[in-house]
Formats: structure tokens, sequence, C-alpha cells
């Protein structure tokens, strides 16, 4: 028990961390209604980016700008097969996803790269979790980042681009009717997602320390998994857009800190992944189990109710 307690503010300081990341595959599959694949390669282009920019001398900031920027470069990249090309949004994911496994190589120069926290000035690092100044706190920095974040996100979606952007997602063809160019909000919101992934992964490289070729690989599903658990508990309570996002970072806490008690209770760490692919399945058929068991909940009334009639005729 008190090894788990001294687990938890790593493990809260990686779900806002991954927050960062859930926040964005929210974009592309609750607003533009797209299944975005590219996550798993961008999450590991924004870690490779920030990562070398900081090895060849600049500074955490232009760094994290550059991840930024690449991120929204995966995205651009995506969006011009599904749009221009007219390949499945999902086809186009993976096809990005696949393209940049070989642009993260050559961008490390090999399969991973390593960064010395006393070495270089970073923003966030695991050995700042505890014993230092509240200011140089991870967890706190991370959380007024996301904070700053979906102040952005908020204000931005509340603008006349930013709503035609959610009208694409909502209603493609009446959007359409109405004058909005979809295949540019389509664009924009995947370069805009994949930019906070990137992000989420420069982060995740200097808490950790290094980037790795593989850090990104299944990164979709965690992104779903803190997606689902965010809305699951706090969909009724979180109404507002910004209140939503929020309860997407939370999500991805809970998840972490879930994770954290599983291993904590001895589960084998081979199997995380197959945990977090039953959590997001059993989560995503929660709404089709429950009107399932409405429906026969209903048939069973109106048979008793058949019944009841015939017996008193």
């Amino acid at each position: 028990m008190i090894s788990l307690l001294n687990a938890m503010p790593g493990a809260v300081a990686q779900g806002l961390i991954w927050g960062i990341m859930a926040i964005g595959v929210y974009i592309t599959y609750r607003i533009l209604d797209i299944a975005d694949l590219t996550v798993d390669g961008s999450l590991c282009t924004g870690g490779a980016v920030c990562i070398m920019l900081m090895l060849k001398g600049q500074n955490v900031w232009t760094a994290l700008a550059g991840a930024l920027l690449a991120g929204m470069v995966c995205g651009l990249a995506t969006g011009i097969f599904h749009t221009f090309m007219g390949i499945p949004a999902i086809l186009s994911g993976i096809l990005t996803q696949l393209g940049l496994y070989s642009v993260n190589l050559k961008i490390m120069g090999k399969a991973n790269q390593a960064i010395n926290v006393d070495k270089f000035n970073l923003l966030i690092s695991l050995r700042f979790i505890k014993n230092v100044p509240f200011y140089k706190n991870t967890i706190l920095i991370v959380a007024l980042i996301i904070i700053l974040l979906i102040g952005f996100l908020y204000w931005f979606f509340g603008t006349e681009l930013g709503c035609s952007l959610r009208a694409t997602g909502c209603n493609d063809k009446m959007a359409r009717a109405q004058g909005i160019n979809t295949d540019l909000n389509r664009v924009l919101g995947l370069m805009i997602s994949n930019g906070l992934v990137a992000l989420s992964g420069a982060l995740l490289t200097q808490y950790q320390g290094f980037a790795d070729i593989n850090m990104g690989r299944g990164a979709i599903v965690i992104g779903l998994a803190a997606v689902i658990i965010g809305e699951a508990i706090f969909g009724k309570v979180f109404v507002n857009f910004g209140f939503r996002l929020l309860g997407v970072a939370l999500g991805s806490i809970i998840y972490y800190l879930v994770l954290q008690f599983v291993i904590a209770m001895g589960l084998d760490t081979d199997l995380l992944k197959l945990l977090s692919a039953l959590v997001v399945a059993v989560f995503l058929g929660i709404s089709t189990m429950r009107q399932r068991a409405l429906n026969f909940w209903i048939w069973c009334r109106a048979k008793i109710g058949e019944k009841g009639g015939r017996s008193n005729a």
C-alpha cells in the first residue's frame, strides 16, 4: 500500500501529460467524428523533434514549439490524404503513421535518444515530482499547460471558424449546404489534434528523459480510454464544452491511477495493453448494451401485459 501511495504522484503526472494527447484525440473522435490513427506516429514525432532541438542547443520553449508545428504537419499530411486524394480517414491515418516511423528514425538518427535533466534545462522531469520548489513541480506545470490549452480551445471553438469546424463533424452535408468548406475544416481539425498530440509527446519525452521510436505505439487506445472514461464519469456533470475537455484530461488521470492500482495488485505488466483494449471496448459498448437491456425490459413488460390481458379476458 505504501508503494502504491508513493507511485500516485507519478501516475497523476503521466495522466496529465497523456491528457493533452487525449484532448487531441477528442477533437478528431468527437468533434470531427474521425477515428484518426495518426496519433501513434505523431506522438513520437513530437518527442523526437523536441529532444533533437534541445540536443542541438535550442531552449525548451523553442523545442516545444517545434514539436507542435511538426505534429500539425503530420495532421496536414493525413488531411491531404483524406480530402484531396479521397482516401478514407482511417486508412489515411494508417498511411501517415506508417510513414512517420521512417521519418522519426531519420529525425533521431537511431531508435532512441536520451536527454539528461542535469545537463539540459528541461521544463518537466520525473525527478521534479517530489522535493522540489512548487514552481518546478511537474504536476503543477502540466496542469497549468492544460488549463491554458482548454481556455484557448474554448475560445477558438466559439469563433466562427471553430463553430464551422464543429458543424462539419456534426452534419457534413448540412454544413456544406451552408457554404462551409468542410474539407478545409477537416484538415484544420486534424492539424490541431495532432499538434496537441505532438506537444504531449514532447512533454512525455522530457518527463521520462528519452525519446523512443515505439513510444507512440498504442497511443490511440490510451487516448480513447481517457475520452470514454471522462465522458462516462463526468459526462452528465460537465455539460459546458470547456468542462468536457477538462473531463477528458481527468479521464486520463483516472486511467493511469487505475493502471497503477492493478500493477500494485500484482497484474502482469505484459497484459497492460490487453487491459487497455478491454477498458475501451467495455466503455464503448456500454451505451449499446444499456439500450439493448432497456429494449429487452420493454419487450418483457409488453409480453407480461399481453398474458395478463388474455387471462382477464
